[in-house]
């Protein structure tokens, strides 16, 4: 049976890593499903690339003689890909964005006016991204730069640039008692069910449960939401209250949802991500236009 490039890539993380826990949280994968993947290719090869105990990951000889050639296969995959991918986007003038919510504060608008005028020729396709992958499309190749909350995942090498720092606010039902509030301190809200972003999205997970500002206290997750409109369905069904940018309040705002300034949390921050080894000048050209609004 012929290896996948996708086992190849299970396969190279754990060796690097030597741990299976660091390669799924790498491969934003859980570590069930790696060791499953690992087992088949070790299967369809006929050797067993890894030694594993409680305590320790460690390669066998087949393990250390197959690495070389993974790492570059997918080297050469990767290379290919870009080649494409550079030469579907200069055929086709087309520079796609990634997104996990809208942005909104009149940056798009004001993103599309000014790169216009620096790429005639080009147009914006904006891809929307579920949560589950925090780097909104970059670090799976679907998009050429994504709008992304930090923190990202410390596997995600990208380069970033924030755009915009704000408050956080909280958003509730209408009938919550919260609704007489026009302010609250996250001390009050510490016992309540919050919405919770899928595991995989790593650190954004913890950030928007207020995990650094909880001082120990555990939360309670009354539902896990991959998008912003399970977010809001979720809120409106009671499933619990939901931490989210002040300028996202704004976007979102809507008849049954309340929201409100959150006190005792430190501000969110917006920014455009990319692939540090991109060099396109369409790249540098859409990041300067961001520095131009």
């Amino acid at each position: 049976m012929d290896a996948h490039l996708r086992d190849l890539r299970y396969f190279v993380a754990v060796a690097e890593e030597l741990s299976f826990t660091r390669a799924a949280e790498r491969l934003y994968v859980s570590q069930p499903a790696l060791s499953k993947q690992i087992r088949q290719l070790e299967e369809s090869l006929r050797v067993r690339l890894f030694d594993r105990d409680r305590r320790a990951v460690a390669l066998t000889a087949p393990g250390r003689a197959l690495l070389p050639a993974a790492r570059e296969l997918l080297d050469r995959w990767a290379q290919a890909q870009r080649q494409v991918s550079d030469a579907a986007a200069a055929e086709a003038a087309v520079l796609t964005v990634g997104m996990s919510t809208s942005v909104g504060r009149g940056l798009l608008a004001s993103v599309r006016s000014v790169f216009r005028e620096r790429r005639p020729g080009w147009r914006l396709v904006i891809r929307q991204v579920d949560w589950d992958d925090a780097t909104a499309g970059v670090a799976a190749g679907e998009a050429d730069l994504a709008f992304v909350w930090l923190p990202l995942p410390p596997a995600a090498t990208l380069a970033v640039r924030v755009v915009a720092r704000e408050p956080r606010w909280v958003a509730f039902r209408d009938d919550h008692w919260l609704a007489g509030r026009d302010e609250v301190s996250f001390a009050e809200l510490l016992d309540e069910p919050f919405l919770a972003l899928p595991e995989e999205a790593g650190p954004l997970r913890a950030y928007w449960l207020g995990l650094d500002e909880r001082g120990g206290r555990p939360v309670t997750v009354g539902a896990t939401v991959s998008n912003a409109d399970e977010t809001f369905t979720a809120v409106e069904e009671g499933c619990g209250v939901v931490l989210l940018a002040s300028g996202n309040a704004a976007i979102y705002r809507r008849p049954g949802i309340r929201a409100i300034p959150v006190t005792g949390l430190s501000p969110c921050e917006l920014a455009v991500a990319w692939d540090p080894a991109d060099h396109r000048p369409v790249i540098r050209d859409f990041i300067d236009a961001l520095g131009s609004v």
